[in-house]
Parts: C-alpha cells; sequence; structure tokens
C-alpha cells in the first residue's frame, strides 16, 4: 500500500465560522483607518482580514464571508467605503482570488480526471480586472500601472499556487508566513484590479495619481498581506488545537500498488 499526501478541498465549512469571520470583518472597519496614498481615501483595517475568509473557507465560502462583513462593514464605517456600500464587491474579489490560490494546486490550468477543463480562478480574475483597465481611455494610455501592479499580483498568484496550498496544509509553521503574504497578496491585487475600473470610471482619478501609485500600489499591497499574516499565522496554529480545522488540511489518500507475490518473485 502507498500512502499519498495531499490537501483536503473546502467541501464542508461550518455557517457559524462563516458568520463569526463576517462579523470580525465588519467590525475591523471601525478600527482607525489608513490613508490611501495619492487619493485621499483610506484603507480601513478590515482590508489585512478580507484574504484571509478564502483562505480559511475556500474560494466561494470566502467571498460570500467577506461580501456580507464588507456590506454590513461599509455600514457601520461609511467614511472607509470609498465606492459607497459597493466597496464590498473588492473584499469579495479579493477573498475569492486569495482563496483559489490558496486552494487551487498546481497546476493552474488543467484537465481533470474526468476529462474537465479546469481554470484557477484567481487567472479569471486578472484577465477581466486587465480587460477592464483597457477598456477605459486613461487606462490605455498607463500601460505601466497594470504591467506593474497586476503583473506583480499575478506572479504571487502562480507562485502561491504552486506552493502554498500544501505549505498551509502542512506543519512547517514557518513556512506558513510566506505562503499566506503570497495569498493576500495575490488576492489584493486582484480585487484592486476590479476596484480600479470603478475609479477609472466614477471618480476619474488623474493620470498622473495613477503613475504614482505605479509602484506605490504594490507597496501598500505588501503592507497589508504582513498584516494579513500576522493576523492569520497564529489562527491557523492555535483553533486546531480546539477542533476548529481553518484552511486547506493535509489527508493521506491510500493508493493500491502491486505487491511482489510470496511465493515467488
Amino acid at each position: 500500500m502507498k500512502h499519498v499526501k495531499s490537501f483536503s478541498r473546502p467541501t464542508k465549512v461550518h455557517l457559524a465560522l462563516i458568520a463569526v469571520w463576517a462579523a470580525v470583518t465588519a467590525a475591523a472597519q471601525i478600527i482607525p483607518t489608513i490613508p490611501m496614498l495619492g487619493t485621499g481615501r483610506t484603507f480601513s483595517f478590515a482590508t489585512a482580514l478580507a484574504p484571509l475568509a478564502g483562505i480559511f473557507f475556500g474560494p466561494l465560502a470566502g467571498a460570500l464571508c467577506a461580501a456580507a462583513g464588507g456590506f454590513v462593514g461599509s455600514l457601520l464605517a461609511p467614511h472607509t467605503a470609498w465606492m459607497g456600500p459597493a466597496t464590498f464587491i473588492i473584499g469579495t474579489v479579493t477573498a475569492f482570488t486569495s482563496g483559489c490560490i490558496a486552494w487551487g494546486g498546481w497546476p493552474p490550468v488543467k484537465i481533470s480526471r474526468k476529462g474537465n477543463f479546469i481554470v484557477n480562478g484567481g487567472i479569471i480574475v486578472y484577465l477581466l480586472g486587465t480587460a477592464l483597465w483597457f477598456s477605459h481611455e486613461t487606462g490605455r494610455s498607463l500601460v505601466r500601472f497594470p504591467l506593474v501592479f497586476y503583473g506583480a499580483g499575478f506572479a504571487a498568484m502562480l507562485a502561491g499556487s504552486m506552493f502554498a496550498g500544501r505549505i498551509l496544509a502542512g506543519r512547517k509553521q514557518a513556512l506558513k508566513f510566506p505562503a499566506l503574504m503570497l495569498c493576500a497578496f495575490g488576492g489584493m491585487a486582484g480585487g484592486a484590479s476590479i476596484g480600479n475600473f470603478f475609479g477609472l470610471v466614477l471618480f476619474d482619478f488623474p493620470r498622473e495619481m495613477w503613475m504614482f501609485l505605479t509602484f506605490m500600489a504594490p507597496v501598500e499591497r505588501l503592507v497589508f498581506s504582513i498584516g494579513t499574516a500576522l493576523v492569520g499565522l497564529p489562527l491557523l496554529a492555535s483553533l486546531p488545537k480546539i477542533g476548529i480545522f481553518i484552511g486547506p488540511q493535509e489527508e493521506v489518500a491510500v493508493e493500491d500498488v502491486p505487491q511482489p507475490s510470496e511465493g515467488g518473485p
């Protein structure tokens, strides 16, 4: 018999746990905010929590969790909701993309055993966000912005898809910090790729601001990714000790391997 290690899929998530994290995300909206450089608007602490919804519960359940928490949070702290109640869309996409990175596995594009063509949802997010950017006149005049910012996020998504899931499902705690950062950064850049389109359409931010953010936006998301890892690592380490399992879990599949007969070669 051969034992093959893999990590389990998010087939069942307790609704109460999702509700609790949605409430935490909503409450985090009122924590003192951090300026969004160059825009005059602000981030809330919930920005660092949205990726964890996808990492903890999987892409779909995590997206629903972030959507609920983000929508309620925008009502509790409207000064942090720069797109009004629709601001929750960014956190929702962020959680979905982070979940796709953590749970998607490698390769990101593959054919299943049943012959189905499977594409990591994070790739779809980045393709959509990039297409939306270049659909706008200002976006078409600023090729460097998506090349640098979205390119960095896409690279993090690929690296995370390759390593993060198995690291998060394993027991090497030291490696989980960079794995969480990869998932968070890739998710935040993916969410921003959708949010930036609304910035182009609804607020007509000037070209000078986008040029400034070309390199500052990745730095901002890197800082928040560190915050995500600082929050997520202790939870991944401690909650399983009390029977609450979050994130990809290691499982062992047993495969039959032909054995030599006892009576001969």
